[in-house]
C-alpha cells in the first residue's frame, strides 16, 4: 500500500498538515517571514478561520485559551524575533497551565543562519525551558514528520507548548512530502493494584479530603469524579483556578485551594489523615506556599495523580504516586465503591458549610460593593457561561463570590499573568459563540491587552468586559502597605476614560460608580449585542473583599513599632 504524498510550497504543505490534524482556528499576527503560510491559508479560509490579532502576546493567549477550552493544541503563528519574544507570555501561561499549544514561528533564511540576521533569534535557547519541545524544520518534506510530533507531544502525558521554527526560504521550496495520520492522544492508566491501594486508604481514613485541579480533564471525566465523590461522601476543593471541575453548588463542595485560600479549608487540609491530589502539580499556589504539606514527605498519607510522571516525587514524596490521564483515572475512581456508609460525612457538610459562609459576599468601603455585584452575576449569568480573568486583586472577588456550575466555564492563568483575560475571552467568544463571556480585568491587567478590543470588534465577537478601576496596580500596593507602610511609589496609574475608549472602537461602553446602577448596565452591555466595557470604579481602599488598604497601612506599622521595642 502506498501511503498518500502532499505536493507544493512548504507553506502549503504546512496548512495541508493542519487541515489533517483537525485545526479549525488560527491565532495569528502576520509577518513577512511566513507569508507563504498565509497564502495557504487563503485557500482554506472555509475550513480554518484565521483571527488576526493586535499583538503578538495576544495570539498566543488566545491560543492558550483555546488549548485550554478543547484539549487540542491552539494555534499561534508569529513571525521570527520581536513576534516571537512577544507571544512568549503566552508561552509561559501554556507550560505552567498545561496546556496544549503550538507556536509556529517564521524564521531568518536558511543561509543567512548564526549572522545575527535581521530579527533572527535562536529559538532552541530561548523557548527551550518553558516548551515540552523545540525545534526548527529545514526540509519541507518532513513537515508532516514534525507537525505529527508537534500536536502528538503537545497533547499526550502532561499537556504543554511547543515551538516550531518556519525558515523563510523553507516555506517557499518546493517539495513532495509522505502524509501523516491525525494526532493520538497517549495517556497512561492506573492499575488495579493501584486502585485497590486507594481503597485501602479511604477505608483507613477519618479524615479525607479531595484537591483536583490540572490539566486534561473532560466533562464526562468530571461527571465521574462527582460519582466517586459521591459514593464516599469526600469534601472536595479545587485546586487554584481549576475552580470549574466540580459544581460549586454541590452539598460536599469545599471551595478553591489557592491565593487568599479560607483560613478553615487550610487546617481541614492540614488536620487531613489523607489527601487525595488528583490532577494539580501541587505547585506554590495550590499548597499556601508550600506551606499545607511538609516536605519532603506530607504530615498527611498522600495520593498524589498526575498526567506527568515526571511531576510525581518532585516536591512531594507522596504514599501512592499515580501517574495517569484525568479521564482514565477518573473511570477508575467511579468504579470504586465503599464496602461500608464512610464515617466523615458530617465532617463533609462541616466543609461545604465553611464554604458557604466564606463565599458569602460583605461589605467593603464604598459606593461600589463587588461582591454584590458577583453575588447578582452568579444568580443572573446563565450556568454555562464563560468567566474570564488575567491577575490582580480584582480576581479575588470573582474567584472568592462566583459559583462554576459546569466544566470549562473558567479561564484564568495559573501563572499569575497579567493581560490574560480580554484575549482568552475573545477566543472563547470564538469557540463558543453561543455563550455568555465576560472578562474581568482591573485597570492596569486590561490596559495590558487592551488593544484586542479591536480584534473583538473586527471579528463581531460580542464579550463583556469589565474593568475594575481603582487607579493603581493594586496586588503591588497592598503587599508595598504591607511591606513598606506609607512608602507608595511605582504603583500608581494614569488611565484613560475606559468607556470612552471602548466607544472610539465601536464597541459599547459605560461607566459604573455605584453597586445600583450596575445590573442595569449589564443589561445594557448584553443588549448591545457588541464587546462592551463596563469601567467599575472602585475606591482605592477596597484592595480586598476583606480588608482595606489602611488597615493592611496601620498593621504593618504597628508591626514594625513592635519590632523596635
Amino acid at each position: 500500500m502506498t501511503n498518500p504524498t502532499i505536493s507544493g510550497s512548504g507553506g502549503r504543505i504546512l496548512v495541508d498538515c493542519l487541515k489533517t490534524h483537525g485545526v479549525d482556528k488560527v491565532f495569528c499576527v502576520p509577518g513577512e517571514s511566513y507569508l507563504e503560510v498565509i497564502d495557504a491559508l487563503y485557500d482554506v479560509k472555509d475550513a480554518i478561520k484565521l483571527v488576526v490579532c493586535r499583538h503578538e502576546s495576544g495570539a498566543a493567549n488566545m491560543a492558550e485559551a483555546y488549548g485550554k477550552l478543547t484539549n487540542r493544541p491552539g494555534i499561534a503563528m508569529v513571525t521570527r524575533g520581536p513576534g516571537a519574544t512577544h507571544a512568549s507570555i503566552g508561552i509561559h501561561t501554556a507550560y505552567q497551565d498545561s496546556t496544549p499549544l503550538i507556536l509556529f514561528v517564521g524564521q531568518v533564511a536558511r543561509g543567512t543562519m548564526e549572522r545575527e540576521a535581521f530579527q533572527e533569534v535562536d529559538f532552541r535557547r530561548f523557548f527551550g525551558q518553558m516548551t515540552k519541545w523545540v525545534a526548527q524544520v529545514d526540509d519541507p518534506r518532513r513537515i508532516p514528520e514534525y507537525v505529527s510530533r508537534a500536536f502528538h507531544t503537545a497533547v499526550s502525558g502532561r499537556p504543554g507548548p511547543v515551538v516550531l521554527a518556519l525558515p523563510e526560504d523553507m516555506l517557499v521550496e518546493q517539495a513532495t512530502a509522505m502524509t501523516s495520520p491525525r494526532f493520538q492522544r497517549v495517556a497512561a492508566s492506573p492499575s488495579a493494584n493501584q486502585m485497590g491501594q486507594v481503597k485501602a486508604l479511604l477505608a483507613a481514613a477519618s479524615k479525607p479530603v479531595v484537591i483536583v485541579g490540572g490539566s486534561g480533564w473532560t466533562a464526562p471525566a468530571c461527571d465521574d469524579l462527582k460519582r466517586f465523590a459521591e459514593s464516599w461522601s469526600l469534601p472536595v476543593a479545587c485546586a487554584f483556578r481549576f475552580q470549574d471541575l466540580f459544581d460549586n453548588l454541590h452539598p460536599q463542595y469545599a471551595g478553591d485551594v489557592g491565593i487568599a485560600l479560607n483560613p478553615k479549608l487550610a487546617m481541614r487540609i492540614k488536620e487531613a489523615d489523607l489527601v487525595l491530589a488528583i490532577g494539580p502539580r501541587l505547585g506554590e499556589m495550590t499548597t499556601g506556599g508550600y506551606t499545607l504539606f511538609d516536605i519532603p514527605k506530607t504530615r498527611q498519607k498522600l495520593v498524589h495523580v498526575h498526567s506527568g510522571a515526571e511531576e510525581l516525587g518532585r516536591v512531594y514524596a507522596a504514599d501512592l504516586p499515580i501517574n495517569a490521564g484525568m479521564p482514565e483515572i477518573a473511570t477508575a475512581l467511579a468504579l470504586l465503591q465503599p464496602d461500608s456508609a464512610p464515617a466523615w460525612t458530617d465532617e463533609t457538610r462541616a466543609a461545604n458549610a465553611d464554604y458557604l459562609a466564606w463565599s458569602t459576599p460583605a461589605n467593603i468601603v464604598g459606593q461600589l460593593q463587588m461582591g454584590a455585584i458577583m453575588a447578582w452575576l452568579r444568580d443572573a449569568l446563565p450556568p454555562d457561561a464563560i468567566i474570564c480573568n488575567g491577575a490582580g486583586n480584582y480576581a479575588t472577588w470573582v474567584h472568592r463570590y462566583h459559583r462554576y456550575r459546569r466544566f470549562r466555564t473558567q479561564l484564568a492563568p495559573t501563572s499569575g499573568a497579567m493581560g490574560y483575560g480580554v484575549p482568552a475571552s475573545i477566543a472563547a467568544k470564538c469557540v463558543h459563540p453561543e455563550r455568555v463571556v465576560v472578562c474581568f480585568a482591573g485597570d492596569g491587567c486590561f490596559m495590558m491587552s487592551a488593544s484586542e478590543l479591536a480584534t473583538a470588534m473586527q471579528y463581531e465577537l460580542p464579550v463583556i468586559f469589565i474593568v475594575v478601576n481603582n487607579g493603581h496596580y493594586g496586588t503591588i500596593r497592598m503587599h508595598q502597605e504591607n511591606l513598606h507602610p506609607g512608602r507608595v511609589h511605582g504603583t500608581a496609574l494614569h488611565n484613560p476614560d475606559f468607556a470612552a475608549y471602548a466607544q472610539s472602537f465601536g464597541a459599547f461602553g459605560e461607566i459604573v460608580e455605584t453597586t445600583e446602577q450596575f445590573v442595569p448596565a449589564f443589561g445594557r452591555a448584553l443588549d448591545s449585542g457588541k464587546p462592551a466595557v463596563l469601567e467599575l470604579r472602585l475606591t482605592v481602599e477596597a484592595i480586598t473583599p476583606s480588608k482595606t488598604l489602611s488597615a493592611i497601612r496601620e498593621q504593618a506599622l504597628k508591626k514594625l513599632d513592635a519590632g523596635r521595642q
